[in-house]
């Protein structure tokens, strides 16, 4: 005689609300390998059936898949790309000046930007005095030194 295995009893499933409500691949399959188990032997699963339960059973992996590329795309879009700064390169950038013991701003600098650094998530943009400045505190750019000659 065939046994049902213990961890498909209500007791063993975790509470209401506890976990995540939708089925995932693992507990399709524990459901198609339970169904099949527990199939009368005079009356087997017809192969439409089954077919048609592996045919459901792809499509959810294929989504299952597809999410998970989606959320690594959108990991990758919330950092600040780094070549969408690097078109500052060679501006003139300007920063406040923030007086450390006081937090009120000073002045404002101007530095030239000579490269751009990305670690861990942050962005921050080199300038030719070797400061390393977050680009969050840019409040202006423009072409380096030169001025309106009225020409």
């Amino acid at each position: 005689m065939n046994t049902i295995d213990p961890s498909y009893y209500l007791k063993n499933q975790p509470a209401a609300g506890s976990t995540n409500s939708s089925l995932g691949k693992d507990d399709f399959l524990k459901i198609l390998m339970a169904q099949i188990q527990n199939q009368n032997p005079l009356d087997p699963m017809k192969d439409k059936e089954f077919i048609s339960q592996m045919t459901q059973f792809s499509n959810l992996e294929q989504m299952t898949n597809m999410s998970q590329s989606m959320e690594q795309f959108l990991e990758t879009q919330s950092l600040p790309p780094l070549i969408q700064y690097s078109s500052l390169i060679g501006k003139e950038v300007t920063y406040p000046l923030i007086n450390e013991e006081t937090g009120i701003e000073e002045r404002q600098e101007k530095g030239v930007v000579t490269s751009v650094v990305q670690k861990d998530g942050n962005t921050s943009l080199e300038l030719n005095s070797g400061l390393k400045l977050p680009v969050n505190q840019i409040t202006s750019v423009s072409e380096t030194g030169e001025e309106s000659s009225g020409e």
